[in-house]
């Protein structure tokens, strides 16, 4: 009895740290990316810490959002972008497009899937640190982003890396050439997206001496969901938090009065480990102080990101569990009033953001009057003629019940509040909570096939209702059966390239001339930005010159 008693409890405090969903209007959000295998590159001799696939991650349910790293060639041979996930997907070891050199990464279809169907959503970084990620002209970027929607996103082609998948959103880690283009392509994703069935979200990751040499312009240009703020490799970073250089209110400031869309939430981006980033990394009791601290002054504040990658923060004693529990402890800042003249989202957890899940189905407890003026975020919810509306896309004097499908109507203004999982529109009573067995907890090293099948797994069901649907229990205890069924490639290893057509070292760490331990304050310039991009790792002992791991 004692053992099933700790049993349950373990259990219970699993699902404390990692119920819910990803909700765009909490700010207990963790976002960590994944692709480039980064602790492989710096541990080349630790085969049992390198990068795995994508659902295991998400079985171990503490990210609720993961930019795939990165689609780093822009035009390619054919042209048609490149993808490089390291040691799991790339354009050498792996099958490529005809006349292209696109990889075709259609087995990651099953992981991408498992996750969405945990309620994370899956997006696909653009750019990095490599360069080749820049537009010549507006029309050059709107027709690429027509590209991307068809490759990734909610079109169709006869060359989607990741088959019938269908990516949740864009994120531009846009760390060299200039801004031409990337108000446009941002613009033209977000006109794809208007009717689409699900939400589509667009992120940026800016370093933080504020406003970014790159992307700077472009964020206040067009309206953005999640900004990931570098707090790492510059005199801003998290390493200099309280001593007047790391300042988060900058970025709060840009939020609530400079960008597009007022709703827009920001991340403090930290390194995942010591070898994740030149310089920056802080102990996760730091980071818990700095979290909480940051949470509860600035109602901008969104979550954080983890850098780079998540492969770096389960090595690190699960460092991304740390992050998790430090979001969702201490208080949140106050929401401000707000003014119909400035572009801010009305939802129903806006006042006291939770990450647990979205109230719908009619209840409209706490949501707004739909206002013409305001731009709103996609999941924000608002009532509009009697009835309960949930924008599926960032929308601007967007109609609900219009012609560009928009907004989902929930049914007319109920009493009854009815909880549903936050990452999709469904009919449900119930909130399923998932907890894993602990012994898939510390490890990324198993393949997918040896995880936990359903049978292994404890589902909890809360009920929130007087009735609790069965079906919504079966269909999350389905998710997870069919993780365990998912493609994966055995004993995954750090990959060689004899190819010599990228100057990258064999650790990854890629060769910049303008790479230098030496920061200045100045953040205006684009040779100041980019003398603080981030400092290599400098452990190679070999070279390979296309090693695929490229610091962010």
């Amino acid at each position: 009895m004692v053992s099933i008693l700790w049993t349950l409890a373990t259990l219970l405090l699993s699902a404390s740290v990692t119920f819910g969903a990803f909700n765009p209007n909490s700010n207990t959000n963790l976002v960590a990316y994944w692709g480039q295998n980064s602790f492989g590159a710096v541990n080349p001799n630790d085969p049992a810490g390198f990068q795995t696939n994508l659902a295991t991650y998400c079985q171990q349910n503490t990210v609720d959002v993961f930019p795939l790293a990165f689609l780093d060639v822009f035009f390619g041979i054919g042209g048609l972008p490149e993808v490089n996930f390291a040691n799991i997907c790339n354009d050498v070891d792996d099958a490529v497009f005809p006349g292209t050199d696109l990889a075709n990464c259609q087995f990651m279809a099953s992981d991408i899937e498992t996750c969405q169907a945990m309620g994370k959503i899956v997006t696909l970084s653009m750019g990095g640190a490599t360069g080749a990620a820049t537009f010549t002209s507006d029309a050059q970027a709107e027709q690429f982003a027509t590209l991307i929607w068809n490759l990734f996103l909610g079109g169709s082609s006869s060359t989607r890396p990741f088959g019938n998948a269908v990516l949740d959103g864009i994120d531009l880690d846009i760390e060299g050439g200039g801004s031409t283009g990337l108000a446009a392509f941002v613009t033209q994703i977000r006109t794809l997206a208007k009717g689409a069935s699900k939400p589509y979200y667009i992120s940026a990751a800016p370093q933080c001496p504020f406003p970014d040499a790159f992307i700077g312009s472009t964020l206040n240009a067009v309206g953005f969901d999640m900004v990931f703020v570098q707090f790492y490799n510059n005199f801003c970073g998290l390493s200099n938090f309280g001593a007047g250089e790391f300042d988060f209110s900058t970025w709060d400031n840009w939020a609530k009065n400079t960008s597009p869309n007022r709703n827009v939430k920001v991340f403090i981006g930290a390194p995942a480990a010591p070898a994740a980033a030149g310089s920056g990394y802080v102990s996760p009791a730091q980071l818990t102080t700095i979290v909480q601290q940051t949470k509860a002054s600035f109602s901008s504040f969104g979550g954080v990101m983890l850098v780079m990658d998540i492969s770096q923060a389960v090595a690190n004693s699960r460092y991304d569990a740390s992050a998790k529990s430090a979001l969702l402890g201490g208080s949140s800042a106050p929401t401000a009033p707000v003014s119909p003249s400035s572009p801010t989202s009305h939802s129903s957890s806006a006042s006291t953001p939770t990450h647990t899940s979205s109230v719908t189905n009619g209840n409209c407890a706490g949501a707004s009057a739909w206002v013409s003026n305001i731009a709103y975020v996609a999941g924000s919810s608002v009532i509009f003629n009697g009835d309960l509306w949930i924008s599926n896309q960032w929308s601007d004097d967007e109609t609900p019940g219009g012609a560009n499908g928009a907004w989902v109507n929930q049914g007319a203004c109920t009493t009854q509040a009815t909880l549903i999982p936050a990452e999709g529109f469904p009919s449900a009573s119930s909130v399923s909570i998932t907890a894993h067995s602990s012994a898939s907890s510390n490890t990324v090293a198993t393949p997918h096939s040896a995880q936990p099948s359903a049978s292994a797994t404890s589902a909890l069901i809360v009920p929130v209702t007087s009735a609790i649907a069965a079906s919504s229990a079966a269909s999350k205890a389905s998710a997870i059966a069919a993780s365990s069924a998912t493609s994966v490639r055995s004993n995954p290893t750090l990959p060689t390239f004899p190819e010599a057509t990228r100057s990258v070292s064999a650790l990854g760490s890629v060769t910049s001339p303008q790479s230098s331990n030496t920061t200045t304050h100045t953040s205006n310039s684009t040779d100041a930005q980019s003398s603080l991009n981030a400092t290599e790792v400098s452990n190679s002992t070999s070279t390979s010159p296309k090693s695929r791991f490229f610091k962010f």
